[in-house]
C-alpha cells in the first residue's frame, strides 16, 4: 500500500518547519518537507509559492495536529518562562516587527548594510489581549 502525506501546516522559512519536523519525529511521527530547498535558495519567494509545507503520514494527521496545538504560540524569556505584559499581566505576548513604514525600512536598510543592525534593533513585544506595546528589558517604554 503506497504511503500518502497530507499538509498539516505551512511556515514562511524553513527553519520553523525544521524545529516542527523534530518535535514530530522524536513522537515517531514520519514528516516529510516540501518546497524547503526552494525557499532556502531564495526566502523572497516563499509567499509566492506557498510557503514550506509539512507534510505527514494521512493516518498520523489527528496526532500530529495534537502535538502542534499543544506547542505554545506565545514568547517565552531566557528561562522558559511566559513573558507577561507590564499593562493587563496576561501571557499572551508575540514579538512583532518594528519595521512598520518607509522611514523604519531605511533606518533597518542603513543600518544591515554598515553592519550596525544589532544596535538598532530592538525585541517589541504586542500584548494580544490589550495590544500594549513593550520592550522586555524597559515594559515601561
Amino acid at each position: 500500500m503506497p504511503q500518502t502525506f497530507t499538509t498539516i501546516a505551512k511556515f514562511q522559512y524553513s527553519s520553523e518547519a525544521q524545529i516542527i519536523k523534530g518535535r514530530l519525529e522524536s513522537d515517531g511521527i514520519k514528516v516529510f518537507l516540501s518546497d524547503n530547498f526552494t525557499i532556502d535558495t531564495d526566502p523572497l519567494v516563499s509567499n509566492a509559492i506557498g510557503g514550506v509545507k509539512l507534510k505527514v503520514l494521512t493516518e498520523d494527521v489527528i496526532k500530529a495536529k495534537h502535538i502542534l496545538n499543544s506547542i505554545k504560540k506565545y514568547s517565552v524569556d531566557d528561562e522558559g518562562k511566559p513573558i507577561t505584559c507590564p499593562n493587563c499581566n496576561k501571557t499572551e505576548v508575540q514579538l512583532f516587527s518594528t519595521i512598520t513604514d518607509l522611514k523604519s525600512f531605511f533606518a533597518f536598510l542603513i543600518g544591515f548594510l554598515s553592519g550596525t543592525l544589532p544596535f538598532y534593533s530592538k525585541d517589541k513585544y504586542r500584548c494580544n489581549n490589550c495590544q500594549t506595546e513593550f520592550d522586555v528589558n524597559n515594559p515601561k517604554a
